[in-house]
């Protein structure tokens, strides 16, 4: 009795001269026969193959180097992929142009098909110096790789044994392993949502498929769509990115898939030959150097900050004048000899509070310019490859750096960004140290405090210091974590590396931009509305009148902030703060600054507002120099680096580990650690000081 075979099809695509038809020939031998696609001239060849209990019809699709369906062969392939459905895709690579190569597979990869990876020509490569880590490569292309030598007949026994373990295996969902960035992935969410609806098309082609070809303008795939949402959708978002990136979606898309490559190849191939972005790689072969990576990264921020106290510094003036004069102005119009708790509330509540925060937007403007062009440019994706080497050592891998990144604008969408790390303890490890990233709240600070304590030479590397300070701490907390809490293997990530790109002038502005109006909006909501709850407390409850009988205007202000609420809780916490030089007016500061942290410029804004804004009043800054020492002010900015993150961040830490203990451990736990660090400096510099 005849045996009955299982009968399977395999789909062999590949790049024209990838030598997928010496891979067809190697599999079929004379079994095949040739004839036309259905209603087009292009060759369509079909060979049978018996292996292990299965029947294959291995069917040669025409040579292409995308599927993206502006030539006919392009199409045909799709078409074959998508209505066929083929048990397995067998994608031929030229092992020895990898790179180029690849973009095909990235395709496939995006398809969601059973897909293995021939590594054809190998032996070249291999002459060429090419080594691959083909397990690393097949975790991180989610896909079996075989290597191959077509005209030598190697590799075909491995090669049939991948294809049988794939069709076994069936279909399985791939997680989306290229990343478009921010921007193009919302605007692929807002597709795929509209696309629910669409249920034979979803089930067909999936959603995230269909909205990447939709957002490509793919016109065989626009066509299929009928729904005017949708459509309305696409357009929108085409042009929002178009508005964004100054060029069209498929070409930023197609960088992004070529990122993904160079990122793998980075990651996976000793020594790679391959020149398509030439002029990038002439760039890499310097700003990711091995030896040289580092310092060009530190020295690159270093001047950012630089620029950000040069530039800043006169717009800063002009704004802390502008508020200054606001204040006096009130005062001086104000009915004389009346009193008024509005007039206070305005003047010391409002302005001081508010403006002590708007008063550092040209600051966080132009750091936040700078961080945009650097990552328009490309760069910020390489400064997370050269971090990669210190991220291994310590059992993150480079990709967590990125979230880090983020964090130097807010914490909170850079906990929501570790969700492209899919591995748990990778993920817990970085929300959990991205607070110590200096985010843009913590920049008032810094910019409240430098120009106050250090001399303008000083205050580009006082900047640079505090937030490398933050960044070596991550680093140990981090090691510390892997080795305790989240003990474990680190699974591999791809770092992708897009080809360098000019910034456009409208892109960049409008990153920059989106930042500062975020910051806007927070002083005149969340920050407001603390600065008003934070003066009633420290106005009242006001002392008797017979109490302050006697009394200089400075004593009896002084007084009468010891005597309110605030005042009362800053004097209870002082003996726990004097040990790192702070005294209660800083300790209420920092009580306040749990709420958001820019608060804790408007409240020392208060604090040396209430009863003393006068036309002589002096700025903030000057206020505090002559209160506290370079000491003290370092420590307020370590501390507040170090120390617990914003309501706002502990709550995203709950939401992004479900878990109230997580953001509770974060937030006693780096309050903790700051305390200890600040102790330390302040007691070690106070001793040599003395």
């Amino acid at each position: 009795m005849a045996e009955i075979m299982k009968k399977i099809t395999v789909a062999l695509a590949g790049n024209p001269n990838s030598g997928k038809t010496t891979i067809f020939n190697m599999l079929t031998g004379a079994r095949q026969h040739v004839g036309n696609y259905p209603g087009v001239t292009v060759e369509k060849k079909e060979g049978l193959c018996k292996y292990a209990g299965f029947e294959m019809t291995v069917v040669d699709l025409p040579g292409t180097y995308s599927l993206t369906a502006y030539s006919i062969e392009e199409l045909i392939a799709r078409n074959f992929i998508i209505g066929e459905q083929p048990d397995v895709v067998v994608d031929i690579i030229d092992a020895s142009n990898i790179e180029r190569n690849l973009y095909l597979a990235t395709q496939l990869i995006e398809m969601n098909v059973p897909l293995v990876l021939a590594f054809n020509m190998s032996d070249m490569a291999k002459q060429k110096g090419l080594l691959f880590d083909i397990e690393q490569l097949c975790e991180l292309l989610e896909a079996m790789i075989v290597p191959t030598v077509g005209n030598k007949g190697k590799g075909r026994v491995k090669l049939l044994d991948a294809i049988v373990e794939t069709a076994q295996r069936g279909k399985k969902e791939r997680t989306h392993i290229i990343h478009y960035g921010k921007e193009i992935e919302e605007e692929l969410e807002k597709v795929e949502k509209l696309l629910a609806r669409e249920h034979e098309l979803v089930e067909k082609y999936g959603s995230r498929w269909l909205a990447v070809k939709l957002l490509e303008q793919d016109s065989e795939v626009t066509a299929k769509v009928h729904r005017k949402e949708v459509l309305d959708a696409v357009t929108a978002g085409t042009e929002h990115l178009r508005t964004i990136f100054g060029d069209e979606p498929e070409i930023i898309m197609a960088d992004r898939r070529y990122g993904f490559i160079s990122g793998a190849c980075q990651e996976a191939v000793k020594s790679t030959v391959e020149s398509r972005h030439s002029r990038s790689d002439m760039i890499d072969a310097v700003v990711t150097n091995r030896i040289l990576g580092l310092p060009i990264f530190l020295i690159l921020m270093y001047l950012a900050f630089l620029l950000t106290f040069k530039i800043g510094e006169y717009p800063m003036g002009w704004l802390e004048r502008f508020f200054d004069w606001a204040g006096t102005t009130i005062i001086a119009f104000w009915p004389a000899g009346s009193e008024s708790w509005f007039k206070s509330l305005l003047v010391d509540g409002v302005i001081g509070g508010v403006g002590g925060v708007v008063v550092f937007l040209p600051n966080i403007l132009l750091l936040f310019l700078a961080i945009a062009i650097l990552e328009d440019s490309g760069y910020m994706a390489r400064a997370a490859f050269i971090m990669d080497r210190i991220m291994h050592k310590i059992g993150l891998h480079g990709k967590s750096f990125i979230p880090m990144l983020i964090g130097f604008g807010c914490s909170i969408p850079a906990i929501m960004g570790t969700r492209i790390l899919e591995n748990r303890r990778n993920r817990f490890t970085t929300i959990m140290v991205i607070p110590l990233m200096s985010c843009g709240a913590r920049l008032m600070i810094y910019a409240l405090i430098i120009p106050a304590f250090f001399t303008e030479k000083w205050r580009g590397p006082m900047l640079w210091l505090i937030y490398l300070i933050g960044i070596v701490l991550a680093i140990i907390c981090i090691k510390v974590l892997r080795l305790t809490v989240f003990r474990g293997e680190t699974t591999p990530f791809v770092m992708e590396l897009p080809p360098y790109r000019m910034p456009t002038l409208k892109s960049v502005c409008i990153h920059m931009w989106q930042r500062g109006w975020m910051f806007l909006k927070k002083a005149g909501t969340i920050i407001l509305a603390i600065s008003i709850i934070l003066w009633v407390a420290m106005s009242y409850p006001k002392p008797s009148r017979q109490s302050l009988a006697g009394l200089s205007s400075e004593q009896a202000r002084q007084t009468a902030l010891a005597y309110s609420v605030i005042g009362r809780i800053g004097r209870t916490i002082e003996p726990a703060l004097k040990p790192l030089g702070f005294d209660w007016k800083i300790g209420t500061a920092l009580i306040g600054a749990t709420a958001a942290k820019e608060v804790f410029v408007s409240q020392l804004g208060i604090v040396y507002a209430i009863g003393g804004a006068d036309e002589k009043s002096h700025t903030l800054r000057e206020k505090l120099q002559a209160n506290y020492t370079p000491l003290t002010g370092f420590c307020i900015m370590l501390f507040c680096l170090i120390s617990t993150p914003c309501v706002a961040t502990v709550a995203m830490t709950k939401q992004e580990t479900n878990s109230w203990g997580w953001a509770l451990f974060q937030f006693f736990g780096l309050t903790t650690l700051a305390y200890v660090i600040t102790l330390i400096v302040y007691q070690i510099g106070s001793f040599i000081a003395g």
